[in-house]
């Protein structure tokens, strides 16, 4: 390469955003097109979390009851992903794939459920000719676990090549890039979807999840095209028997870490999730914000989130601790939700704007810096990159289920309580319900940091292991 080129190069890597993470085993062209599952997930889970949610209960009347537990469903699937990990982990095929027909098989099941559920929705909302008992129940229930399984077992096996197939060197800025593919696909799934959906129909319903569907399929398919190895393995090595999960659990567990580590991700998470439902409804009922400037909200959060995913790739690959970085976030968090808390007394919107890019800024950082921790735990024996992908993810999504859940229920409860006047006069004010959810969300904090501790602690003491059989790569966010 001449010098102009090797120039040009240095100045695209260093403009380019995230133009580093590429590696001579997988180049930006293919890092970016892998990426593309991560967009199929985010659209999923826009149309399970948001616009089905709203459709459900506005258009077509369906008790929030059972909306609710719809929702739940896919949570309920999540702590499968563990073994749906190792099933990658150890898969013998003829010509040697192990993470592809996971992510092939993930998107046919994503593909079935999407394209079942608008009209097990509409026989949900009563809009058939027949009368059949729980028949739109059932349907619904059937589609939403569908859905769920095909997300989870997409992500999980998508996840899982990217580690493979990254060096050690650029593994935390591919976790980052993959965060960001995934809000970049939550942020234009919602528009697109609101778009088409501006003018409800039950025609337009119909049109809107299949094609969702129809887009994810081939996006997935893209995304995996010639992405893994092919290596032949013959007959005998298929029939050999192969490792158990209980086996590879132990290996994954047997360093002591793991545990702890999983805990720590589930406390965080649920530290920086149990607010996803209550920050606008606070800034529009309790701060009197217009709907334009409560909408504005997701913007700031997720202006921090990038900005979290980019702070943190850069402080790894400066070799920054990733135990200590994932404590900062924490304490950034800490400092984002007094900023939220105080804004409803000084009646300050600024401040909670600020306290909504901080949010974003420190569970950003705390993600990333977890990811990394977990890269960097040794395993041996059966265990690999899958089982702990599915760990790390089956912990992140039920804690963010559970948080989410949670968080609405605390907030009425307390509200409820609060406004009867039974906790005193000074208490008995909307905005005690909210406020109960954020220094519980602190006192999570707290909780998670003294879990992070004795991490830490291990982290200094324990010598880096070395080699590729002594690291597990671990990449994912945040569904």
């Amino acid at each position: 390469m001449s010098a102009t080129g090797r120039t040009l190069a240095r100045f695209t890597t260093r403009i380019l955003p995230f133009a580093d993470a590429a590696s001579a085993g997988l180049p930006l062209g293919q890092l970016l097109r892998l990426s593309l599952f991560q967009v199929t997930v985010a659209m999923a889970s826009v149309l399970l979390l948001g616009t089905l949610n709203r459709v459900m209960i506005v258009e077509l009347s369906v008790p929030a009851m059972i909306v609710a537990v719809m929702i739940a469903l896919p949570v309920l699937s999540a702590p499968f992903r563990a073994l749906l990990g190792f099933r990658s982990d150890s898969y013998r095929s003829a010509i040697g794939w192990k993470r592809v027909p996971f992510l092939w098989f993930g998107s046919l099941w994503q593909f079935g459920g999407l394209a079942l559920m608008p009209f097990a929705l509409l026989v949900l909302g009563g809009d058939t000719a027949y009368d059949i008992p729980f028949a739109g129940e059932v349907l619904a229930a059937l589609a939403f676990l569908m859905t769920g399984l095909g997300l989870h077992m997409t992500q999980t096996a998508g996840l899982a090549l990217a580690s493979d197939r990254a060096t050690d060197e650029t593994r935390p800025r591919v976790v980052a890039l993959l965060y960001v593919m995934f809000l970049v696909g939550m942020g234009v799934s919602a528009l697109i979807f609101g778009a088409f959906l501006s003018d409800f129909s039950n025609l337009g319903l119909v049109r809107v999840v299949q094609g969702a569907a129809v887009v994810g399929l081939l996006l997935n398919l893209v995304a995996l095209w010639r992405q893994e190895s092919v290596r032949p393995m013959s007959r005998a090595e298929r029939a050999a028997p192969g490792p158990r999960f209980a086996e590879a659990w132990a290996d994954f567990a047997a360093g002591g870490r793991a545990g702890r580590l999983l805990l720590v991700v589930f406390m965080g998470t649920m530290a920086f999730n149990m607010q996803d439902v209550l920050l606008e409804p606070y800034g529009g009922e309790i701060l009197g914000l217009s709907v334009a400037a409560t909408t504005r909200l997701t913007a700031a959060w997720a202006l921090g989130a990038f900005a979290g995913f980019a702070f943190a790739a850069r402080r790894l690959a400066r070799g920054s601790d990733c135990l200590r970085l994932a404590g900062a976030g924490l304490v950034i968090g800490l400092w984002a939700f007094s900023l939220v808390i105080f804004a409803a007394p000084l009646g300050s919107a600024a401040l909670f704007f600020a306290g909504a890019a901080l949010i974003g800024l420190g569970g950003g950082i705390f993600a990333v810096a977890m990811l990394t921790a977990a890269m960097q735990m040794p395993v041996a024996g059966a265990a690999g990159r899958g089982l702990a992908i599915g760990a790390w993810g089956a912990a992140q999504a039920t804690a963010a289920g559970l948080a989410i859940a949670l968080g609405g229920v605390l907030r009425d409860a307390v509200g409820m309580v609060a406004m009867s006047g039974q906790l005193g006069v000074a208490l008995a004010d909307p905005a005690t319900g909210y406020s109960f959810v954020y220094h519980l969300e602190i006192a999570l904090i707290f909780f998670t940091l003294v879990a992070l501790g004795p991490l830490v602690r291990v982290g200094r003491a324990t010598p880096r292991a070395t080699g590729d059989t002594a690291r597990i790569g671990l990449a994912d966010f945040p569904t």
